[in-house]
């Protein structure tokens, strides 16, 4: 009978630990969410990263003074640099689409050059069209609801951290229609970091799915790098992030749409809106081609609630023909991004969007019949945390990256060059990070590779 109590003791005992082993694994996805990384530490099948890290690492002794004396930009960056890395079966598999992705949706830009020191122009009435008067009503109800002009004109320059989510839904042909599976669960995580100077000058990197890509403006020139292209100037004039038209410059968004007219009213989401359009003068378009390419159309439209006057939806349409040599078929690429912006919340008194979500479509189509090709993305943001007049940004984060190839690259030049609308086959180079996006958003050699591939497995 001891034995037999004595072996019910022990095994007792055993079950008793059983809870309290659980619990320490239950703890564990807290415990590794503390230093921004994944419950499990094992790469998902889908390949898609954990967040970004929002703080300093524990491991490392570096507290908020460290941070303070490094400066935000510097401490920044090295968090980027930390982005943990997938294996690299996995990176070679999703290669194509990441380099779509980014090239797309990472850093385009606005139609048209502004520059947000210059004044706003006077509200008139007397002499000017009603769509005109009508639309500088609407931005100054918008510059109030955003903070003031005298706030917005205050900060000299800003910060601002969040996640992204990027992921490719839907792929079309003449003859058939790709949905993909388990978009959400396949999609790409990472994270960005946007520094602004006034004035016209900005700086970005986002870091998705292991690559990384960073642009800039230093006031002089725009310019991006990427892993597959390095680093090379944009043609055309100097023109502000559409990022940071997003929610997160008010001032600059008001001064892009200064030239802009009302057309109406549109319920979006819910939310009755006006609608300003502003479209690129033949002058930009005329400086952001290059031959075979031209920049036919790009067009913005900022959506502004009735309700709260702030910038509640926004889209654009970018149109490029490229011309194929030995008298071949024109073809054509559009590029159109719809966002919506969401959860206003105030920073420092300034109305900031802390959330949206982008569709983008990417639309070849060329003279011939059945030469039709679109691919369906989305995008979603969080922004993580916001700061104004930072003491520690200073214009050294502006300067462009020393291996700078000398002479501009046109957005659309850089788009697939070797097909005609009798061929759909891609050609042969591998994408350049371009801004097919209504200004300069990318299109890879690879999406045409990609396309071919989907077709002859369909």
């Amino acid at each position: 009978m001891e034995k037999k109590h004595g072996g019910l003791s022990a095994r007792g005992r055993s079950r008793s630990e059983r809870p309290r082993r659980m619990a320490e694994l239950l703890l564990l996805p807290r415990r590794w969410k503390r230093v921004g990384r994944a419950a499990d530490p094992v790469a998902p099948r889908s390949g898609s990263l954990a967040p970004l890290m929002e703080g300093p690492d524990p491991g490392e002794a570096e507290g908020d003074a460290a941070r303070k004396d490094r400066g935000w930009g510097q401490w920044v960056r090295g968090q980027l640099s930390r982005a943990p890395s997938i294996s690299a079966a996995t990176a070679a598999f999703r290669r194509t689409d990441l380099r779509l992705l980014l090239g797309v949706m990472a850093a385009p830009l606005a139609p048209v050059h502004v520059c947000s020191t210059e004044p706003l122009p006077h509200l008139s009435i007397k002499d000017t069209p009603i769509e005109t008067s009508s639309a500088q009503y609407i931005l100054q109800q918008y510059i109030a609801a955003s903070g003031g002009l005298k706030l917005l004109s205050s900060v000299r320059n800003a910060y601002a951290m969040g996640k992204v989510k990027m992921v490719a839904t839907e792929f079309e042909t003449a003859t058939r229609v790709i949905k993909y599976r388990n978009a959400t669960r396949d999609a790409e995580a990472g994270g960005f970091v946007l520094w602004q100077m006034a004035p016209d000058m900005w700086y970005i990197e986002l870091a998705v799915g292991g690559s990384k890509v960073h642009a800039g403006c230093n006031g002089e020139l725009v310019w991006r790098h990427a892993p597959w292209l390095g680093a090379h100037a944009a043609k055309g004039p100097v023109r502000p992030l559409r990022r940071a038209l997003q929610g997160l410059d008010p001032l600059t968004t008001a001064s892009m749409f200064t030239n802009a007219r009302c057309i109406g009213e549109k319920k979006v989401n819910g939310e009755d809106c006006f609608i300003l359009k502003l479209c690129a003068d033949p002058q930009t378009l005329k400086a952001n081609s290059e031959a075979p390419t031209e920049v036919i159309r790009h067009v913005l439209f900022g959506y502004f609630s009735q309700r709260t006057g702030l910038l509640a939806h926004l889209e654009d349409s970018h149109l490029t023909r490229i011309q194929s040599g030995a008298g071949g078929d024109a073809v054509y690429w559009e590029t159109s991004i719809d966002s919506s912006i969401d959860d206003y919340r105030p920073v420092e008194g300034t109305m900031i969007a802390h959330s949206g979500h982008s569709v983008v479509t990417l639309l070849r189509f060329g003279e011939a019949a059945l030469s039709h090709k679109k691919t369906r993305m989305e995008e979603a943001w969080t922004v993580e945390e916001v700061a104004f007049n930072v003491p520690g940004l200073s214009m050294d984060c502006f300067i462009p990256p020393s291996d700078l190839k000398r002479g501009s690259i046109s957005e659309a030049s850089e788009l697939p060059r070797g097909e005609t609308g009798k061929n759909a086959v891609a050609g042969s180079h591998h994408a350049k990070v371009a801004a097919l996006d209504k200004s300069h958003d990318d299109a890879d050699g690879d999406i045409m590779w990609r396309w071919k591939s989907d077709a002859n497995t369909a």
